[in-house]
């Protein structure tokens, strides 16, 4: 059983920046996705176990990086530049079966945090 947790969460005026954390151990793929009111669930970036790949949305690149410790078992999501569209539930979630290609997909991911609310005010 693989445990998620993240942190990190809170208001934002819109250009602000916001650190999520999510503790997990174990070598895997880990992504982070988001789910706004009313939307699916989408893939926001994701990361390769050695860290030496990711993968980000179009609406995200240029504005926020996956990276990761694996001495500190923890995954972040440094998130700059905000805008309103960013508000969401934003999820941890790993993919135990990969640790090198990256899936993008939800199905992909079998285990998930509880989430943690990013809003970001205009």
């Amino acid at each position: 059983q693989v445990q998620l947790l993240e942190s990190g969460g809170g208001l934002v005026q819109a250009g602000g920046s916001l650190r999520l954390s999510c503790a997990a151990s174990g070598r895997y793929v880990m992504g982070w996705f988001r789910q706004a009111p009313g939307k699916d669930r989408v893939i926001v970036a994701a990361i390769n176990w050695l860290g030496g790949s990711t993968y980000y949305a179009d609406s995200v690149k240029g504005r926020f990086t996956i990276s990761r410790d694996n001495a500190k078992n923890t995954v972040y999501l440094q998130m700059n530049s905000l805008k309103p569209e960013d508000t969401a539930v934003y999820y941890c979630a790993a993919d135990t079966s990969r640790t090198v290609s990256m899936g993008t997909r939800l199905q992909e991911y079998d285990f998930w945090g509880q989430g943690t609310q990013v809003t970001v005010s205009s």
